[in-house]
């Protein structure tokens, strides 16, 4: 598969030329040693794409003409994932995994036991992500959230769902439906949920389940819980 970069005025007539100049563009020079006659992919990050080939690499940047177009429609279900921030490297970690698994919106979340601290460098690693990843829509990553705004992303959500290693209910008997448009997957922190925490949340309407016996780390749960909860509702 090609390799893809992002691009904010992306080219899409088939036949046209168009400089490639960024950070990018010197990267594919630089490090991928990219030459003329090289094909890759380039995208807005929002679902448009273009296949291109370079006809003429500079120093820094290159002139490349584009051979095909496209656009990529969203999926039927929306996911979004609340990540409780875990410590240093690992929420980094959670929101490179957490892209991968392809979903769309990313909450950073101050819970009670979070050790972790927000970063105005997550979207960074989004964008990163996705171009590792070969996607073509670029997940939002939120301002760091509060316990209540979560419960107010819970009331609009057609299923949310808190995973918590002492739930008593399997997380296969909490998705009855393959009709959500609106996901909302709860990741908690390395310490655990607080029982205030629980509480506010299946108040507002989530639902708590098990993954499953092993205990996950708080920035590997996420994947894990976006890869159940996409094949038991179709998504996959």
């Amino acid at each position: 598969m090609f390799t893809l970069f992002f691009v904010t005025d992306l080219p899409t007539t088939v036949g046209s030329t168009y400089e490639f100049a960024s950070d990018d563009a010197n990267h594919a020079i630089r490090v991928l040693r990219m030459q003329a006659g090289a094909e890759f992919m380039l995208s807005d990050g929002l679902g448009a794409w273009s296949q291109v080939k370079a006809i003429e690499v500079k120093k820094k940047s290159m002139q490349v003409q584009v051979i095909d177009s496209g656009f990529q429609e969203a999926l039927p279900t929306t996911i979004t994932v609340v990540q409780a921030l875990p410590k240093g490297d690992r929420a980094k970690e959670a929101i490179e995994l957490l892209t991968e698994a392809g979903v769309d919106r990313i909450i950073p979340w101050s819970s009670a036991r979070s050790i972790g601290k927000g970063s105005d460098k997550f979207s960074i690693t989004a964008r990163e992500a996705s171009k590792q990843s070969r996607r073509f829509r670029i997940p939002e990553v939120t301002e760091l959230a509060t316990t209540a705004q979560i419960c107010d992303a819970i009331k609009i959500s057609d299923l949310a769902i808190v995973f918590h290693e002492s739930a008593t209910q399997k997380l296969s008997d909490q998705v009855s439906s393959h009709n959500v448009a609106h996901l909302l997957i709860i990741i908690g922190p390395e310490g655990g949920l607080t029982d205030e925490e629980i509480a506010v949340f299946t108040s507002s309407g989530a639902k708590v389940a098990l993954m499953g016996r092993p205990i996950l780390r708080s920035a590997h749960a996420g994947i894990a819980a976006v890869s159940a909860v996409s094949a038991l509702l179709k998504v996959w």
